[in-house]
């Protein structure tokens, strides 16, 4: 019988949490963070599901789950997008744009990882029809943080990448979030500054337009005849 049986006369809670302290460092977090389990590692599919149903653990992304008795964070929500990863990916892509901007808890889960790698690096190929996609971009030496061990692009250069290519409806629900999220220092001015004085930017025009209405600076889109985004004050 499965150890996680209703049928068991051990409660499920206790159950599970001697099933976790047998089970040895392998599926065991450091003191203060959140303890993952990842579907297969330890525990399958099926019975982490089940599990979900009885308060034990919940969904952090996808196949990784946290113990209800951890709080969800920053570290957590890394570790389960990496997990998400195809293998021959992790650690050798960065996670960036909305799934950057989730880990650092300022938008919703991505549907797609999307993953960074700087273009001067050979990289493993996405496989087919899989639920990540990379993108070969230029990468300075301040643009990918670790969060968990995890390569993760900084808040500044996730809200560059989101400002430009953030999808429509919540780009500047990210942005602003972004920029008032303590601890993360992202003030959208510097994102603005940056991107005003790159040249031969696709979609420049906007990328200021969403830094300008999420900063509150009213930054306006330049017309299609070529006039210069004007500001006003908000």
């Amino acid at each position: 019988m499965s150890p996680l049986s209703t049928g068991s006369a051990v409660p499920p809670v206790r159950v599970v949490r001697d099933t976790w302290a047998r089970a040895g460092p392998a599926v065991r977090q450091p003191l203060g963070e959140a303890v993952l389990f990842h579907a297969g590692d330890f525990f399958s599919a099926v019975e982490l599901q089940g599990m979900t149903f009885d308060g034990l653990v919940r969904r952090v992304y996808r196949d990784t789950y946290r113990r209800t008795d951890c709080p969800e964070d920053a570290v957590a929500r890394a570790c389960a997008a990496a997990n998400a990863l195809p293998g021959p990916l992790r650690g050798r892509v960065a996670l960036a744009r909305q799934c950057a901007a989730w880990v650092y808890g300022c938008a919703p889960p991505p549907p797609l990882l999307s993953v960074v790698t700087d273009h001067r690096r050979r990289t493993t190929a996405v496989p087919a029809f899989g639920a990540t996609t990379m993108h070969q971009v230029a990468l300075g030496p301040f643009d990918v943080n670790l969060v968990g061990g995890v390569p993760v692009t900084t808040p500044l250069r996730t809200a560059l990448d989101i400002a430009i290519h953030g999808p429509e409806a919540t780009a500047i629900d990210i942005l602003a979030a972004l920029a008032s999220a303590p601890g993360l220092e992202c003030p959208l001015r510097l994102v603005e500054a940056a991107l005003a004085s790159t040249r031969r930017v696709p979609g420049k025009a906007r990328a200021l337009a969403r830094l300008g209405r999420a900063g509150g600076t009213g930054v306006r889109e330049a017309s299609p005849h070529g006039t210069p985004p004007a500001r006003r004050r908000a």
